[in-house]
């Protein structure tokens, strides 16, 4: 996952917009004017016009037309709308960034890099409207935007997940008598002492389980051989 990407190149007159994927289905759902971007712990940058399309978000500064950020939806791990001013002094719309790296490499920990680099570690970014009131609706147009960008789901997990009714069939029948052997060793119960206790009761079970026999042996032979089965 690619995390945020510098975006050097736009299409159209004037300030321009950014190119859309056409080709894949991209298209452009919402257009913010006059909104600063917020990069992790950086200042602020100058106000400039917000493109949400159906598979990205897009900042192009107004005033540098060579300057832009963008980060895919299925990079967007949390939005959220922020009015707190000890969080940000601005009503804005927080999001944080899965940028596929290790939490050790993220922003501020390595050297001077080039500026793909230098993104590539940023996990955070504020939007904030010069209107307020628009934050809820740029919230709404993200949360529609996340639910046209499910997260893929990985074969190997979802074939782990699918049984046989022969499979379902078998793990009934062995649940009723085997559970509490299964889980001894490798899942503790709610406590961290979960294997003493589990195994405690288990070794308990067995010992009531030898005297009720012994005991059932003893009365069938003192009643003439009646014997509850």
């Amino acid at each position: 996952m690619s995390g945020l990407k510098f975006v050097a190149e736009r299409t159209g007159d004037g300030a321009g917009q950014p190119f859309l994927d056409t080709d894949n289905g991209e298209e452009l759902m919402h257009v913010q004017p006059g909104t600063a971007v917020v990069l992790g712990s950086r200042p602020p940058e100058s106000p400039g016009t917000l493109y949400i399309t159906s598979k990205q978000v897009v900042w192009l500064s107004d005033t540098d037309r060579s300057k832009g950020y963008a980060v895919d939806f299925l990079a967007v791990s949390l939005h959220a709308v922020s009015r707190d001013p000890e969080a940000y002094r601005d009503p804005c719309l927080y999001a944080q960034i899965d940028n596929g790296v290790e939490d050790g490499e993220s922003e501020g920990s390595s050297d001077e890099g080039d500026v793909s680099s230098d993104l590539s570690r940023i996990t955070e970014l504020r939007l904030v409207p010069s209107d307020p009131n628009q934050v809820d609706t740029l919230f709404q147009i993200f949360c529609d935007c996340a639910e046209l960008n499910p997260e893929p789901i990985e074969e190997e997990e979802e074939h782990n997940w699918i049984f046989s009714a022969d499979q379902l069939e078998n793990h009934e029948a062995e649940e009723d008598s085997e559970w509490m052997i299964s889980q001894n060793s490798t899942h503790p119960i709610g406590r961290s002492n979960g294997d003493h206790d589990l195994a405690h009761n288990v070794l308990q079970l067995q010992i009531n389980d030898q005297r009720f026999e012994d005991a059932e042996e003893m009365d069938s032979d003192s009643k003439n051989g009646h014997h509850h089965s």
